[in-house]
């Protein structure tokens, strides 16, 4: 069922049934048969309409638009007030003629013509019986026809199936009005009033929301029972349509009522939380989305971005996964997607930045530079990973700081000394609980571009746990051939590093893996000359100590001689840390005699020197004199950088058994073996009686045997120490020695040459025994390191004791 419908010639306007209720007559029995009665007329006026069918006892208002209407419209009512209604064939035609109508139409009276405040005029009509045009008599001013009458077949008034049918078109016609939120009720009270059969079906037909054609064939139609079934057939199927359209708003209504629950809710909580402060559920979105728009990142980052963006606003604020969802996107919005600092090329301003930090250490800075020269010239080129090795305290860390600074780039640090996860690298899953990105991402963000320089501390002091292998993990962050997209699991997305200049420290090559130390470039930094530290307590050390307790350089003065007492007296390494250890204990001499009020040398003196740092504890490691036969100075390579030790031989009586004692490993301990059987093998060219291997026990031992020694560069030493306890030939003074040896008793080279020739200078040797392959490691030290040292070159083990043994025997030596 539809509203009743004001029908216009050229437009339907729609108007409220209950306003005109009382236009619509309940037709009787005898009225219809009063209208029965009534004759045509033979000519009509003809008023076509453009978009309903008038039906027999019906009343419609119609609003007329058109100038021929409106005539017709205003001749009727002043004359018989009765007018042919029939409706087009399309309602488009805007100036109907005869062909553009339907013959069969229904003759209407005028009951009411109102004027419009907008000037049209409205008239509403009621319809009385069927007719069909026979011809169309005029069209000027309006069209005129003659009609002729079209009577209906009616059923018995005792015919049940009809009354059936009756019966059920009001049945339906009550349920669909009922079910039908647009039809007001005052159309049910005039339904359940209708008495007539046939004006119960002529109006329920007008009312459906039907087709003009559609209505025009019920019209058409002469049997009124049939035009009864085929009322109710089109009624069934607009109640099957209104159940299901109730259905389908039914289930939005009851989302809606959903969505408007949890619309009101989100509005307390936003209330709730602005109020304490906080920041409301789609504020955090937008300010996201304005942020993300500030971004330079690329077609692939944003589209990703506005995926995991749109899974937030999807999320209920109050589940676990929203929390990790937006710690995701905060992490996305503060990386440095292609934000980059501009480097500073002024390779001069760089040098001066370098040498004003870091005394010494030429070959780093010439790298530095190199580095920047070629950056400067292409300025793309892939950021290599250099790996600063050498001992404790040398600058290491701290030489990557003045290289960001030398760059104009931020610096980052992060510590690798003991990691066991690879997780720490890599990041975790956003699926497991805590997840976090990577310590290489969470650096990156923290230093807001991606170029920085990040230093890689203790890189050689990787563990392997059970979480993965931490330095496999670091295989693609340091290759620059895959770190552009480095992917970080907790990210899920490839981070562009290739332009990070990466520095990695460690303090020995050998505990790192060999897949990882091959994507590095070493760069070795040796330890200091004692000239060396003595410069860098003056101009670093001792103003650090100033300023960090709060004193000013008249308060404390250390000349030159009183901190060289410090190095060779109290700092044996190849660093400074110890050397910065005793200069803050000096400047706290000072410091707390200040605030005491008390008396005190501002000028160091000797005397100070051993009153605040005590008796010198280092002077027995230099050099001794050697007047016992047996007794050799070697060199050797720690990781704190290079030493000297002392190989001491005896011989006591036995069964020719050999005893090695000082902590030794296992290559010292072959060297030691090597050595007696090449003595053994060589005795008559040593002048040694072979007979003297069987009387004799022969006992080798390294002082400071909690300290644990190996490597293969005591052979010539012990050798040597062997030969001269069995020839009770003493070693020459000021001489030192470094080098393995084979059965056959040549000499092989070995390593760390740099670090034993300081070690020699700080202990005054004066001269070295070699290999002569180490010749090309003496050629790449600098001149003033070499300054005051005799190096000899050997072959073999006869050149060995040529140089390092005396002609004449021991005094009071030992008849073996």
């Amino acid at each position: 069922m539809s509203r009743t419908k004001f029908t216009d010639i050229d437009s339907l306007s729609l108007q409220d049934l209950e306003q005109d209720a009382e236009l619509i007559p309940l037709m009787t029995p005898e009225d219809e048969e009063e209208i029965n009665k009534e004759k045509l007329p033979e000519t009509l006026p003809i008023l076509p309409l453009r978009n309903t069918v008038l039906f027999p006892g019906v009343v419609i208002p119609i609003t007329a638009g058109r100038d021929k209407s409106i005539k017709l419209i205003q001749d009727a009512n002043n004359g018989s007030k009765v007018v042919g209604v029939v409706s087009q064939k399309s309602e488009e035609v805007e100036n109907p003629t005869g062909k553009d109508i339907n013959t069969l139409g229904v003759v209407a009276r005028i009951l009411r013509v109102l004027k419009m405040p907008d000037g049209n005029t409205t008239v509403i009509i009621q319809g009385k019986k069927r007719f069909e045009i026979d011809e169309v008599i005029t069209e000027d001013p309006y069209l005129q026809a003659t009609i002729k009458e079209v009577p209906e077949a009616r059923p018995e008034k005792e015919n049940e199936e009809f009354s059936a049918i009756v019966d059920s078109i009001k049945e339906l016609a009550l349920k669909i009005i009922k079910q039908s939120p647009n039809i007001p009720s005052e159309a049910s009270f005039a339904i359940s009033n209708i008495e007539s059969p046939s004006f119960l079906i002529n109006f329920v037909s007008s009312n459906m929301n039907l087709s003009v054609a559609d209505k025009q064939k019920l019209l058409a139609t002469n049997d009124l029972k049939e035009r009864a079934l085929a009322t109710l057939k089109f009624m069934n199927v607009e109640q099957q349509k209104l159940e299901l359209k109730n259905d389908i708003q039914s289930k939005v209504q009851s989302d809606m009522s959903q969505q408007q629950r949890e619309y009101f809710l989100h509005q307390q909580m936003k209330t709730i939380q602005e109020e304490l402060g906080g920041v409301s559920h789609e504020d955090e979105v937008e300010e996201m989305k304005q942020r993300a728009k500030k971004k330079s990142w690329g077609e692939d980052v944003a589209k990703h971005f506005k995926k995991e963006i749109s899974k937030l606003q999807r999320m209920n604020p109050q589940v676990s996964e929203y929390s990790i969802q937006r710690n995701y996107l905060d992490l996305f919005l503060d990386l440095p997607w292609n934000e980059f600092s501009k480097d500073k090329f002024d390779l001069k301003r760089a040098m001066k930045i370098l040498d004003r930090d870091h005394y010494g250490l030429e070959d780093v800075k010439k790298r530095i530079i190199e580095y920047l020269a070629v950056l400067k010239l292409r300025n793309d080129m892939k950021s290599p990973i250099l790996c600063l090795y050498g001992p404790p305290g040398v600058g290491k860390t701290s030489l990557g700081k003045s290289v960001a600074e030398a760059l104009g780039r931020e610096y980052v640090r992060i510590s690798l000394g003991g990691l066991r996860d690879e997780a720490e690298i890599r990041g975790h899953r956003k699926t497991y609980i805590g997840a976090m990105p990577g310590r290489i991402i969470q650096s990156l963000k923290k230093a807001g571009t991606s170029n920085p320089v990040f230093v890689l501390d203790e890189i050689d002091k990787i563990g392997t746990g059970n979480q993965g292998d931490p330095s496999s993990a670091l295989l693609e962050v340091l290759d620059p051939e895959q770190n552009n997209e480095f992917h970080d699991n907790f990210l899920e997305m490839g981070f562009d590093l290739s332009k990070v200049m990466f520095i990695a420290t460690c303090n020995s090559l050998n505990t790192i893996q060999p897949a990882l130390r091959d994507r590095m470039e070493i760069i070795n930094v040796t330890g200091y000359t004692i000239e060396e530290k003595v410069e860098i307590g003056k101009k670093h050390l001792l103003p650090k100590q100033l300023e960090e307790h709060g004193l000013t350089k008249d308060h404390l003065k250390i000349a030159k001689p009183q901190l060289e007492k410090i190095v060779e007296g109290y700092t044996r390494e190849s660093g400074v840390r110890s050397l910065e250890k005793q200069i803050a204990k000096m400047v706290r001499y000072a410091a707390k005699n200040i605030a005491m009020e008390e008396d005190y040398s501002v000028k160091i003196t000797n005397d100070d020197v051993v009153e605040v740092l005590g008796s010198p504890k280092l002077e027995r490691d230099k050099y001794e004199n050697n007047d016992v036969a047996g007794v050799v100075t070697g060199l050797a390579w720690t990781r704190v950088g290079g030493d000297i030790l002392f190989i001491e031989s005896i011989l006591s009586k036995g069964k020719g058994n050999l005893n090695i004692t000082g902590n030794l490993g296992k290559v010292m301990k072959e060297s030691a073996t090597i050595a007696m059987e090449y003595i053994k093998a060589h005795a008559e060219e040593f002048g040694i009686i072979p007979t003297i291997f069987e009387k004799y026990n022969v006992h080798i031992h390294v002082p400071e045997g909690a300290t644990p020694k190996d490597g293969p560069s005591a052979g010539i030493t012990m050798l040597t120490s062997l030969v001269s306890l069995f020839t009770q030939r003493k070693v020459k003074k000021s001489v030192a020695m470094t080098g393995e040896i084979t059965l056959r008793g040549k000499v092989l080279p070995v390593g760390g040459i740099k670090e034993k020739i300081l070690a020699a200078k700080r202990a005054r040797i004066k001269e070295i025994v070699l290999c002569e392959d180490n010749r090309r490691d003496i050629k790449e030290i600098k001149e003033e390191y070499l300054k005051g040292l005799t190096f000899h070159y050997v072959t073999d083990m006869s050149q060995v004791l040529d140089v390092a043994l005396t002609k004449q025997k021991v005094k009071n030596a030992k008849k073996l």
